[in-house]
């Protein structure tokens, strides 16, 4: 039988990022000393009625399905607010993960957000969208008008996006970088910030750990509440010892109509108070400020490579 290893054939791969192992990298810390970056990212979406993907709790419900459109909606009418309260109370900024229609069904949603100082990152404009099969033209017009809509609603173009369901294109990376985005949040390659390989403008990775999520893990792999606090406190845990002598970075992603129901903010608040106890060795932000910090230290070759 012939091998990669006999021909010396390389596997088939991407252009993205290239190999680097984390024992090779300076050390550091981010702003303050700290050791550790945490952020969490609530997704605050929205869906078509009958039409699209959609996340449901029951399947197979028949038309019209307002069985699982009202488990959805519990989240931007009750959820949202909790979380985004829960989290201000514990001192930790929010970041939402915000599709633009819910600047239309909920606007007083996002007036709470606004006044607690959250980060708003572009996820598209309905979460019963999907980038895949786009042509290169199309889901140019589409990043665009996302990041427009944000500008328009808070007076600033978002500088991240994650994108609905975890699609991406051909030319996703690319045009993120283009459309204005400086940092994406969908991958989870390491533990630190890792610069993307573009045709264009420079696009960070930001961490974003994709068994943290509520969806993922919870409604996709049936993973209960109390389990899911349980990952949140280990991989915390973990990460701060290891992050001894490199900043790292972790993230947490819930949804509105997932975490924001009350038996599972019980259990959700109970791992974010563990994380909070210590708060004196960890850095609670937001993904811009990690793009910031992560820019302002990186050497000219590390940033202009990846255009090439």
């Amino acid at each position: 039988m012939t091998t990669t290893a006999d021909t010396g054939a390389t596997l088939d791969s991407h252009d993205r990022y290239d190999y680097s192992p984390i024992t090779g990298r300076r050390g550091g810390t981010w702003p303050g000393g700290k050791k550790l970056a945490v952020y969490v990212a609530i997704g605050i979406e929205d869906y078509h009625f009958g039409a699209g993907q959609t996340e449901n709790l029951l399947e197979g419900v028949p038309a019209p399905d307002l069985v699982n459109t009202s488990w959805r909606d519990y989240g931007n009418r009750v959820g949202a607010f909790r979380l985004l309260d829960r989290l201000s109370g514990l001192d930790i900024p929010a970041t939402i993960l915000l599709n633009t229609a819910v600047y239309d069904t909920a606007p007083e949603l996002l007036d709470h957000a606004r006044s607690l100082g959250v980060e708003i990152v572009g996820h598209g404009v309905s979460n019963s969208d999907s980038l895949q099969g786009l042509a290169e033209a199309d889901e140019a017009d589409y990043l665009r008008g996302v990041s427009a809509r944000i500008e328009a609603e808070e007076g600033t173009a978002p500088l991240g996006w994650s994108s609905p369901w975890l699609t991406h294109t051909e030319s996703t990376v690319d045009l993120l970088g283009e459309g204005g985005y400086r940092y994406l949040l969908d991958l989870r390659l390491d533990d630190q910030p890792i610069w993307l390989t573009t045709r264009a403008e420079p696009l960070l990775a930001i961490p974003y750990a994709l068994e943290l999520n509520d969806s993922t893990s919870i409604i996709g792999r049936g993973v209960g509440a109390s389990e899911f606090a349980d990952m949140l406190i280990d991989e915390f845990d973990e990460l701060l010892d290891a992050a001894g002598d490199q900043p790292l970075v972790m993230s947490i992603v819930v949804h509105s109509f997932i975490s924001g129901v009350p038996f599972r903010l019980r259990q959700l608040t109970r791992a974010l108070e563990h994380l909070a106890a210590h708060r004196d060795d960890v850095w609670f932000t937001q993904p811009h400020a990690i793009y910031e910090a992560v820019r302002a230290h990186a050497t000219t070759e590390e940033v202009d490579h990846v255009g090439n």
